[in-house]
């Protein structure tokens, strides 16, 4: 079975906790080429994309669910977007959990959209991660 418009709702267990650190923080901002002090020093916060690390872990559940028959080498990540209730910062440990919102199918294609609620391991909220993704099926020969 396929994807479709029936697995919106459907949401996966929380990613293992992962404890956010200064020099994790220090590491993405310098592959991004941001030297903001807020990234540094003795209380830092990560950068927003930063919650894309944790959202990946998120996202492999859903690519791996068997009866969503999904193949990553046919997946575009085509838009990112996050909403902060605060800043992620070094010493958070967190956890993510996916839900798929919206399966749209076009010519062949889905139109996934997911949301990945980052929080505390104690349950306070840090951010949502909404993803859209587009994956294409393969045309029977």
């Amino acid at each position: 079975m396929a994807i479709s418009a029936t697995h919106a709702g459907r949401s996966y267990p929380p990613t293992a906790p992962y404890e956010v650190s200064a020099a994790k923080i220090a590491e993405f901002a310098a592959a991004l080429g941001d030297d903001s002090p807020a990234y540094g020093g003795a209380d830092p916060i990560a950068p927003p994309t930063f919650v894309a690390v944790i959202s990946a872990t998120a996202w492999e559940s859903m690519f791996a669910d068997p009866e969503l028959d999904l193949a990553l080498r046919r997946v575009v990540h085509g838009d990112q977007r996050f909403s902060y209730v605060r800043p992620l910062r070094a010493g958070d440990t967190i956890v993510a959990t996916l839900t798929i919102d919206k399966v749209r199918v076009r010519a062949g294609s889905e139109i996934i959209t997911s949301s990945v609620a980052v929080a505390t391991v104690g349950g306070e909220t840090i951010c949502t991660a909404q993803s859209t993704f587009f994956h294409s099926r393969e045309v029977a020969s």
